[in-house]
Order: C-alpha cells, then sequence, then structure tokens
C-alpha cells in the first residue's frame, strides 16, 4: 500500500482537495441558510411563538421531499438548475449545488430537533425581559442550543462526505471518485483500501473536533 501511496499521491491530494471544496461549500450553505430556515421551522411550529400552520406546512414538506429523495438521483434531477446556475452541470463547483440543497434541508432539521429541546422557561424570561426578535434568537436560543447546533453540524458533515463519494457520476471528483477510478477500475485493491483510510481518518479528525466543541460550548 505504501508504493501505491507514492504512486499516487499527487491524485490523493488533488481528490482531498476536491472533498474539501464539495464539503466545505455545503457546510456553508448549512450554516448560512439551513440554520435560519431551521429556526423558521421551529418558530412556526404548532405552539410555538409565531405558529403558523400553512407555513409550517410548506416548510416542512420541502425539506422532508428533499430528505427523502435518493441522492444520486436527486443530482441527475437537479442538473437544469446547476447548469443554471453556474453554467455547467460538470466540475466540482457544479457538484456543490446538490450537496448544497441537501446540506440546507439535513441541517434545518437538526437545527429545529435542537432548539425544540430548549425549554419553554428560557424564551418566556427572555421576553419577560423585552428581548427583541433578534436577542430572541441569538442571545438565548442559539446560546442555549449551541452544543446541539454544533453536534448537528458534525454530524451532517459526515453525511456530506459520504454523499459527496458518488459526486464522480457529474465529474465532481473527490476521494470517492479516486477510489472508483484508480481503484476499482483498475482492480488495485490496495488503492481503494488506501482511499478508505483516508475517508475513515478524516471522518474521524471532523467527529473528534466537533464532539470536542460541544463539549466545551456546553453549559449544562
Amino acid at each position: 500500500m505504501f508504493e501505491d501511496m507514492l504512486k499516487y499521491q499527487d491524485q490523493m491530494w488533488q481528490s482531498i482537495g476536491e472533498t474539501f471544496v464539495m464539503v466545505g461549500i455545503s457546510v456553508g450553505a448549512a450554516v448560512l441558510l439551513g440554520l435560519p430556515l431551521g429556526t423558521l421551522l421551529y418558530f412556526c411550529r404548532k405552539g410555538q411563538l409565531y405558529e403558523n400552520q400553512l407555513l409550517s406546512l410548506i416548510l416542512n414538506s420541502i425539506v422532508n421531499v428533499v430528505r427523502s429523495f435518493p441522492f444520486l438521483l436527486l443530482v441527475v434531477a437537479l442538473i437544469p438548475v446547476t447548469r443554471f446556475l453556474v453554467g455547467s452541470a460538470i466540475g466540482t463547483v457544479a457538484a456543490t449545488v446538490p450537496l448544497s440543497i441537501v446540506a440546507i434541508a439535513y441541517y434545518s432539521r437538526l437545527v429545529e430537533q435542537s432548539l425544540l429541546e430548549v425549554p419553554k422557561g428560557t424564551i418566556e424570561a427572555a421576553l419577560s425581559m423585552g428581548a427583541s426578535k433578534v436577542s430572541l434568537i441569538f442571545k438565548f436560543l442559539y446560546v442555549e442550543a449551541r452544543s446541539g447546533l454544533v453536534l448537528g453540524l458534525t454530524a451532517s458533515t459526515i453525511s456530506f462526505i459520504s454523499f459527496s463519494t458518488v459526486m464522480g457520476v457529474v465529474g465532481g471528483g473527490g476521494v470517492g471518485d479516486f477510489a472508483i477510478r484508480y481503484g476499482y477500475q483498475r482492480f488495485e485493491t490496495e488503492v481503494m483500501i488506501y482511499a478508505i483510510v483516508v475517508m475513515i481518518v478524516l471522518v474521524q479528525v471532523i467527529q473528534f473536533t466537533g464532539s470536542t466543541a460541544a463539549r466545551l460550548l456546553d453549559k449544562r
């Protein structure tokens, strides 16, 4: 395996870089859009502060459809959208479009679940002190749920890495594509094992970092 590592090290580093691009952009989309979407899902629920059953039904339906859609089929179905947004349906940047859409849906649901764990007394206390909507969200809800939000983002990131391994179908590259092209298609089992080890190490590092951060942020 060591010889294979030296033989394909340039291709592997390129694949790792492509994976980082795909996962990094999807994580950014999850935080920038999935976090507020999850917050909106939380507030629109029945019995919550800004209950809106119609909006809640629409948003939940969209999130559920995206989450339940087979990812590979979603990638293919979104090719026209991807081509419209980035000008091409092939390549690493193009691969980030379906990944980002899935990331937003996945993380928004985890955000909603984390916020539901915040005691209602926290919201009542914030409102009694005259907190504005922005203060209620950023100074109370997110602070109380920050450990769960980090754990949710960690779990989501690991899922995004898994999804990125199939992006070779649209020329997205990544470690998964490396394993298929240089390992499976060339019947070099050692290369596939090499790629799997890299993915395992990457996932373990992310999980350790996320769990450590969540533990440090947990006020309980």
